[in-house]
């Protein structure tokens, strides 16, 4: 998953007006992780189905924008724990250290999971953990024509760092 982060003052609603200012801009956000980042500051995370546009949105919006970032949306059937614990011991028997991870049960039997590393074993972590670009993130990328989202040619879907 490409994403972008913003750094908000430490304010209870200055997260929540970022959220519904994005939302009311038509940005749909997929995830979002808040947490403190220095004295007064909050670091908000922002994950997007279109990360360019949600980048142009919040720098509208006079918020200062990382630069993309890259981390992994997991998504399976049943509970986190046995997955996850699966895929942290992929990462540590390849020497990759997590960043942070958040995992939640979903409900209806299945859970979801964001996982970062350092910007330098992402590349390394997608081979381990077998990811895959999402077929909808690839018309963003290259014309529907050339590659109809149901044919990703191979180099898409091997990994992306």
């Amino acid at each position: 998953m490409d994403y972008h982060y913003v750094i908000l003052d430490d304010e209870p609603s200055a997260a929540a007006a970022a959220l519904a200012t994005l939302w009311g801009e038509g940005v749909n956000l997929v995830g979002f992780s808040e947490f403190p980042h220095g004295p007064g500051k909050t670091q908000l995370d922002l994950i997007a189905h279109d990360s360019r546009a949600l980048a142009k949105k919040a720098t509208d919006m006079g918020l200062t924008v990382s630069r993309v970032k890259t981390g992994f949306m997991i998504r399976g059937d049943g509970s986190p724990a046995p997955a996850v614990a699966d895929m942290l011991h992929r990462l540590a028997s390849a020497n990759i250290h997590v960043t942070s991870l958040q995992a939640v049960e979903a409900g209806g039997g299945r859970f979801g999971a964001m996982l970062w590393v350092k910007a330098t074993e992402v590349e390394e972590a997608a081979k381990v953990l077998g990811a895959t670009v999402p077929c909808s993130d690839l018309v963003d990328e290259t014309s529907q024509e050339s590659f109809p989202a149901s044919d990703a040619p191979s180099w898409a879907t091997s990994g992306r760092g």
